[in-house]
């Protein structure tokens, strides 16, 4: 039999490679002479960069950029220089993980540093741009990013703004005279995976702003300056950045992301499975077993899991799912298209306990999926 092992990590306990190593230990005892494909996945979050390194056989880059609130850091991207490709993740230069929780306010923060990554990347040779554009501490809509690229954002006296959320509202006008050459001719792809609107309820400020550590009044200020920005943007590029769906991910990067890198919006999930050339791997496959942490209703908007059901639909795989806990209906299941799933867990304890077994236990949870295939072929 063929098994081709296509999980997300189990956050806080297995990597996406333990994972893949587990349910191969478990398969092997029973079936001694399979053909075992593993092809760790991810969707753009935490955990990405390591899965990427492996199919982009790249190096980690480490520079000093700026973090969200210009503090001089270091950062780190992977750079694959043989097939002329970086992978980048905003969160390493201006996430909210760089920021103690009295620092957050994205009213004051920037993307400055997610730039000066491009900026480097570009400079040593990267033809093509993969962003992660997730845990961002920031809601500059990208001006912070594109002002490192060589863009300039001047008020109506034409004084050069801070790229900071704070000032979308006064912005006037761009001059992209001077940006970047090589953006020209860059590939660039956006890991996006929400479908949010620039500004308005659902859009970057009303939905994430929050969370960022904007008050309610700033969370309206906030929006009015996405909603002049985007009138800017228009007069400069002729693009209505609200109806791009995904234009307010990551505070309006998704919005800056087009306009300044002419960039595609793309689901995480599959940018990642075209790197690990994962239709490829499929050839011939009896089994696709993935997994995550928890399976749940997010399942469905995004995530690993659902990205690697659809290309099995369209091959007609069955795929079984063996995840930390199960919180999915049947009818959920069958919709989903899943064949089999199951939690690992194998005993009452607490989470901590959970966590510290998940490898024994997934080995048994294989082993146990292995025996009834087998009986099923007998």
């Amino acid at each position: 039999m063929k098994f081709v092992v296509a999980p997300d990590k189990y956050k806080g306990s297995l990597t996406g490679f333990q994972f893949c190593e587990a349910v191969e230990n478990g398969l092997k005892m029973v079936f001694a002479k399979s053909e075992i494909i593993k092809k760790p996945l991810a969707d753009g979050g935490d955990g990405t960069l390591e899965v990427v390194k492996e199919y982009l056989d790249a190096n980690k880059e480490t520079i000093k950029v700026k973090d969200p609130l210009f503090r001089e850091i270091e950062a780190s991207y992977l750079l694959s220089k043989h097939k002329g490709i970086a992978y980048i993740e905003m969160s390493e230069a201006s996430g909210y993980k760089l920021l103690d929780k009295s620092e957050l306010n994205c009213m004051d923060t920037t993307t400055v540093g997610t730039g000066e990554m491009i900026a480097d990347a570009l400079k040593k040779g990267a033809k093509e741009i993969v962003l992660g554009i997730g845990g961002s501490a920031t809601n500059d809509a990208g001006m912070g990013m594109a002002s490192a690229l060589g863009y300039v954002f001047k008020d109506k006296d034409g004084n050069t703004l801070n790229p900071i959320g704070r000032n979308l509202e006064k912005v006037f006008r761009i001059d992209g005279s001077e940006a970047l050459p090589k953006l020209k001719t860059a590939k660039i792809k956006v890991a996006c995976d929400v479908n949010n609107p620039l500004y308005g309820k659902n859009g970057a400020a009303y939905v994430y702003g929050p969370q960022k550590g904007a008050s309610t009044k700033e969370v309206e200020l906030l929006d009015t300056g996405l909603r002049n920005f985007a009138e800017v943007i228009r007069e400069f590029s002729d693009m209505d950045m609200q109806s791009i769906s995904g234009a307010g991910a990551a505070g309006g990067m998704g919005a800056g992301a087009v306009v300044f890198l002419d960039a595609e919006l793309t689901s995480g999930v599959d940018l990642i499975m075209e790197m690990a050339q994962f239709q490829e791997a499929l050839q011939d496959a009896d089994w696709i077993i993935t997994g995550e942490g928890q399976l749940d209703g997010q399942t469905l908007s995004g995530k690993t899991i659902n990205g690697v059901l659809k290309m099995a639909k369209q091959r007609n795989i069955p795929v079984a799912a063996l995840c930390g806990s199960v919180d999915i209906s049947v009818q959920e299941m069958q919709r989903l298209g899943l064949s089999y799933a199951v939690s690992i867990l194998n005993q009452i304890g607490s989470l901590e306990q959970a966590k510290a077994k998940s490898f024994q236990n997934l080995e048994q949870a294989s082993f146990n999926f292995a025996q009834l295939l087998k009986k099923c072929q007998a």
